[in-house]
């Protein structure tokens, strides 16, 4: 059954994350003078939030909570990409400076790119799509038995959540975050481009996936299609959630904007 004791310490993993906080540290402290306007004092309120993110990837994808969803639980794994999607990826976005993230996207060579990219329209259809392709039985049970699969699978998903989230948490002085009443209509219209895959998992007579319909039972009370079922659940319940709290978000500050602007 779970090694609670073990801890994925893969070089590529840990590698991976120790190389982003060093080029994150070195660009924020020796580099930062030729890099970022003269004076601009060190970012610390951006560093913790972009190593927050770091610390939320690897609990995510090197804590237990990967055997369980990659081995047991529908349920476990629905759990992992969400921290993937929502804290990991928000903090990300919000731990860059914008001095930063101009050195790519002040490029006037890459303006057209760019701009198509970070249309809301694209990123929200970017978003939709990867995850519902991901969670079509034959994409996930491929990546729940190929290691690197998964590890493609997991960066997908956190690449869709950056694009995702671009309109709403850009630190880019050149690619702002969009308007709040189209941040509020972007939510809607994501939650509903993402009902028929919470659909499709939730309402299906079947077990869809074949590694949790014939894995070991960690919990007796739950079998693979109450997992399935719980798994759909939490994709659209912890989904609505962080849509609706953001929706708020957008509505307050709308609203705070329209009675700070000057009467006709």
């Amino acid at each position: 059954m779970i090694d609670w004791t073990h801890w994925h310490n893969e070089p590529f993993l840990i590698g991976g994350l120790i190389f982003l906080g060093w080029l994150y540290a070195i660009a924020t402290g020796p580099l930062r003078d030729r890099l970022a306007p003269a004076g601009t004092p060190y970012p610390r309120a951006h560093a913790i939030k972009f190593y927050s993110a770091l610390f939320i990837f690897y609990l995510a994808v090197g804590s237990p909570l990967d055997q369980m969803g990659e081995r047991f639980l529908l349920s476990a794994h629905m759990l992992q990409h969400q921290l993937i999607i929502y804290p990991a990826a928000i903090l990300f976005l919000r731990g860059l400076p914008d001095w930063m993230v101009s050195l790519v996207t002040g490029r006037d060579s890459l303006r057209g790119l760019l701009r198509f990219f970070t249309h809301p329209i694209i990123c929200g259809l970017i978003y939709v799509l990867v995850m519902s392709c991901w969670h079509f039985p034959s994409a996930y049970d491929w990546a729940l038995q190929n290691r690197w699969v998964h590890i493609a699978e997991h960066f997908s998903f956190f690449g869709a959540a950056l694009f995702f989230w671009w309109p709403v948490c850009s630190p880019s002085r050149e690619y702002p975050p969009t308007s709040y009443a189209w941040q509020m209509l972007y939510f809607l219209s994501v939650t509903i481009g993402m009902t028929p895959v919470f659909a499709y998992i939730t309402f299906s007579s079947d077990v869809l996936y074949p590694t949790y319909e014939f894995a070991p039972r960690l919990f007796e009370r739950l079998d693979p299609h109450e997992d399935q079922v719980l798994g759909g659940a939490m994709m659209k319940l912890i989904g609505m959630s962080v849509m609706m709290g953001a929706f708020v978000v957008a509505f307050y500050r709308w609203y705070q904007q329209t009675e700070r602007s000057p009467r006709s």
